[in-house]
C-alpha cells in the first residue's frame, strides 16, 4: 500500500506517520533523509542532488523524484511505503506520476487554522535541554521554567505567531492543487485532524482498508 501523507504544520503527520509505519510495517521516506542518503551512496542522482546543493541552489523536482523512485525501487518498499514531505507541489505530484511511482491513497490530516495556532504558537521549549512542554496540552510547573533541568522556556522562531500563518498559507496554496489533483483521481482520504491521536490514527485505517 503506497501512502502519501498531506497536512498543515502542526496537524500531526509526524505521530501518525510513526504509527502507520509500526502497524503496516512499511517505511516512512522523507525527502530530507533520501536526499542525504543518495549523496552519502554516490549514486549519480545523488552527485548530481550534490552538485544543486554545493552551489546553493534549489534541487529541481525532476530530480528530486527520481531519488523518490530510486528509493521506493528498494525491496524494503515492496509491500508499500509512506511518503512525507513530498510531493508538496503540482510539478512533484506529476513528476512523481511521470517517474511510474504508484500512489494507492493520499491522506488529508484536516484541522481548522485556528486550532493549529493554539497547538503551535502555545509550544515552548527549553533553551538548555530542549525539553518540549505547551501552555495548555503540557504546561510546565513552573511557568518559563523546564521541568527537567530548570532551563528557561523559550518560544522557537518557528512557533512565532506571524511564522505559523505565514507556513500554513504557503501550505495552503500549494495544498490545494494537490487536492483537486489526487481527487480527480479518486485518491484522497480525508481525515478529521482535531481528535485524539488513536481517533485520527483509527479513522485513517478504515479509510485505507487496512481495518
Amino acid at each position: 500500500m503506497n501512502l502519501i501523507l498531506l497536512g498543515a504544520p502542526g496537524a500531526g503527520k509526524g505521530t501518525q506517520a510513526e504509527l502507520l509505519i509500526e502497524k503496516l510495517g512499511i517505511p516512512g521516506i522523507s525527502t530530507g533523509n533520501m536526499l542525504r542518503e543518495a549523496i552519502k551512496n554516490g549514486t549519480e542522482l545523488g552527485m548530481k542532488v550534490k552538485s544543486y546543493m554545493d552551489g546553493g541552489l534549489l534541487v529541481p523536482d525532476e530530480l528530486i523524484m527520481g531519488i523518490v523512485a530510486e528509493r521506493v525501487a528498494k525491496p524494503d518498499c515492496a509491500n508499500g511505503f509512506i511518503l512525507d514531505g513530498v510531493p508538496r507541489t503540482l510539478a512533484q505530484a506529476e513528476a512523481l506520476d511521470a517517474a511510474g511511482v504508484r500512489i494507492d491513497h493520499v491522506i488529508s490530516i484536516e484541522i481548522d487554522d485556528s486550532v493549529i495556532e493554539g497547538r503551535m504558537t502555545g509550544r515552548r521549549v527549553c533553551s538548555a535541554c530542549g525539553g518540549s512542554f505547551h501552555v495548555v496540552a503540557n504546561p510546565p510547573k513552573t511557568e518559563g521554567v523546564c521541568d527537567l533541568c530548570g532551563g528557561e522556556l523559550v518560544i522557537r522562531k518557528d512557533d512565532a505567531p506571524e511564522t505559523v500563518r505565514k507556513r500554513l498559507e504557503v501550505y495552503h496554496a500549494q495544498t490545494e492543487v494537490l487536492m483537486d489533483y489526487y481527487g480527480k483521481q479518486g485518491k484522497i482520504r480525508h481525515i478529521e485532524g482535531n481528535q485524539s491521536i488513536e481517533g485520527a490514527n483509527e479513522d485513517i485505517l478504515k479509510a485505507i482498508g487496512a481495518k
